[in-house]
C-alpha cells in the first residue's frame, strides 16, 4: 500500500506542478496515464476520505507529509481488506507504473537508499555492506598492557 499512496502522492504532486503544462510529453504520457489511472482507482476507493483530501491540499503545497501518507496507507489498506476486486487491480497498476518509473532512490537522517538492481561482494578477505559501523580485518590488535584484563580464574 505505501508503494501506491507513494505514486498517489507524486501524481498530485505533479500535477500542481504542472499548471502551465506537461514537459517532455511523449516521455511522459505512459507515466502519466498510468499515474492517472492509479489516482482514479484511488480515489474511486476512498472517495472524500479526509487523508486524501489532506493529501491533496498538501500537494498544492508542494510535499505530502509522511503522517498524511500514513493515514492514505491505513485507508487504502482498509478499502483493499473490503474489495479483492481493488486490491488486484491496484496490484496491475502499481505493477504497471513501476514497470515505466525509472529507478530513483532518497534516504533521510542516516538512512540508506539503493536504486535499482545491487549486488554486495566482499573479495580477497575484504568486507563489504549497504552500512557497517568499525570494522577490522585481519588479526585483532594486540591487548594494550596498560589496560587490566578480566579476571583469572
Amino acid at each position: 500500500m505505501e508503494i501506491a499512496i507513494g505514486y498517489v502522492c507524486a501524481w498530485l504532486v505533479a500535477k500542481a506542478r504542472r499548471v502551465a503544462g506537461r514537459a517532455d510529453a511523449e516521455v511522459d504520457r505512459g507515466l502519466d496515464a498510468g499515474m492517472d489511472r492509479l489516482h482514479t482507482l484511488v480515489s474511486g476507493a476512498l472517495g472524500e476520505d479526509p487523508a486524501l483530501v489532506r493529501a491533496a491540499r498538501e500537494a498544492d503545497a508542494g510535499e505530502v507529509s509522511a503522517r498524511t501518507r500514513r493515514r492514505l496507507t491505513d485507508a487504502l489498506d482498509e478499502a483493499v481488506e473490503q474489495d479483492g476486486e481493488l486490491a488486484e487491480a491496484l496490484r496491475r497498476v502499481v505493477d504497471e507504473v513501476r514497470a515505466l518509473t525509472p529507478a530513483t532512490a532518497s534516504a533521510e537522517g542516516d538512512g540508506v537508499a539503493i536504486g535499482g538492481n545491487v549486488e554486495i561482494r566482499a573479495d580477497g578477505g575484504s568486507a563489504a555492506a549497504v552500512r557497517m559501523g568499525d570494522v577490522t580485518i585481519g588479526n585483532p590488535p594486540a591487548p594494550d598492557p596498560q589496560v587490566p584484563g578480566p579476571p583469572q580464574g
